[in-house]
């Protein structure tokens, strides 16, 4: 463990309302120059979630006049308190995002009442305007949009028409990317069957690798995924010799025969505008949310295991997400074969963030 992190996790300073002028939820004035502090659950050279953020903080260093602050490995629990307490104070920090899910609450609440003129941001939609400060919110990239165009690719670059699907839990959130991805599948390829395997927790590398091996040896030529790092996922289907879509981050260079394609969240897009807002003197928004349209999302570059029709299928349909086209069009069916909608539905219609089914063309229960 580095000594900065020693410090920041024994640092407990008193509160700094008494130093902070004016309170307000944005700086005074146009600043030279602003220190961003981020923390991370994980390690930053995850293949996952946590990457994905120190993707964008590497981006975001190289902005002119932007101190990044980072420390990793940082528990959900008063460890996180006192990491940004110690950014703040320590290191003058005047915005913070907490990437982690149990960062929210009660840490990063507390700390945005404690520090109103710090801003803090966190990755999900949890804010509420009514019960939370002014000085923090949350943003969030539409990832199923993303998945939807790795069912494409996947729906062009399987043979077996059997694509195994490795999720974490059964909720909304992840059932709606298995949901995009399927119904992006069987867009471009009605006979494709996509084989669900919960495994029931974020990281649980044996498990996924043995769904990977279970779902091969089932005749999937295509695996994809939604949990924290897909890495041992991406490596175990490429050791036995089948595609791999990714998630969160590029996993690319874990498959150099059969990686596809991925579907990325790009926090680059977040971080760099809120920091020259922030550089502007100007307020932050409290919500930001979007997918392709607000190039919040974006799919990895493709690879060996795309071929050229993939490969032109899903170009085109990241150009009608950009400009809106939806992914629930029309008549959608669960895998049991009851209408769960019956209409068009926009990308972000608040309908779709309730999802407890599975589509028709999954096999696999989440009970």
């Amino acid at each position: 463990m580095r000594s900065n992190q020693l410090s920041r996790r024994r640092f407990v300073g008193s509160t700094l309302a008494a130093s902070l002028t004016g309170g307000l939820p944005v700086l005074s004035r146009a600043q030279s120059a602003l220190t961003v502090g981020i923390l991370y659950s994980g390690a930053r050279d995850d293949y996952g979630w946590n990457q994905s953020h120190a993707v964008a903080a590497r981006a975001l260093k190289a902005v002119p006049n932007i101190k990044v602050v980072e420390e990793e490995r940082v528990p959900e629990t008063v460890a996180a308190a006192k990491t940004m307490e110690s950014m703040i104070q320590l290191d003058g920090a005047k915005l913070l995002f907490g990437t982690s899910f149990g960062y929210f609450s009660p840490f990063m609440i507390d700390a945005a009442k404690a520090n109103p003129g710090v801003q803090l941001r966190h990755p999900t939609t949890l804010w509420d305007p009514a019960k939370h400060p002014a000085n923090l919110g949350g943003y969030f990239c539409y990832m199923d949009q993303a998945h939807h165009i790795n069912g494409i690719a996947a729906g062009l670059s399987t043979t077996s028409n059997k694509i195994g699907y490795i999720a974490a839990k059964p909720i909304d959130l992840v059932l709606r990317t298995v949901n995009s991805f399927t119904i992006g599948a069987r867009m471009v390829n009605p006979n494709v069957q996509v084989f669900l395997v919960i495994t029931g927790e974020w990281s649980l590398p044996v498990r996924e690798a043995e769904a990977v091996n279970a779902l091969v040896n089932s005749g999937c030529d295509v695996i994809a995924c939604h949990v924290d790092s897909p890495k041992i996922i991406v490596q175990t289907a490429e050791s036995r010799g089948v595609k791999t879509v990714g998630h969160n981050t590029s996993q690319a260079a874990l498959a150099p025969k059969g990686f596809i394609t991925g579907a990325e969240t790009k926090y680059e897009t977040i971080y760099k505008g809120y920091a020259d807002l922030l550089m502007k003197g100007q307020a932050l928004p409290n919500m930001t949310v979007g997918g392709y349209d607000k190039d919040m999302v974006q799919s990895t570059a493709f690879g060996p295991g795309a071929n050229e029709k993939a490969r032109n299928a899903a170009q085109a349909r990241i150009a009608e997400l950009r400009a809106g086209k939806p992914i629930f069009g029309g008549t959608v069916r669960d895998n049991k074969g009851k209408v769960v909608l019956s209409d068009v539905k926009g990308l972000y219609d608040p309908v779709l963030e309730k999802m407890p089914y599975v589509v028709e063309g999954v096999v696999g229960s989440i009970n």
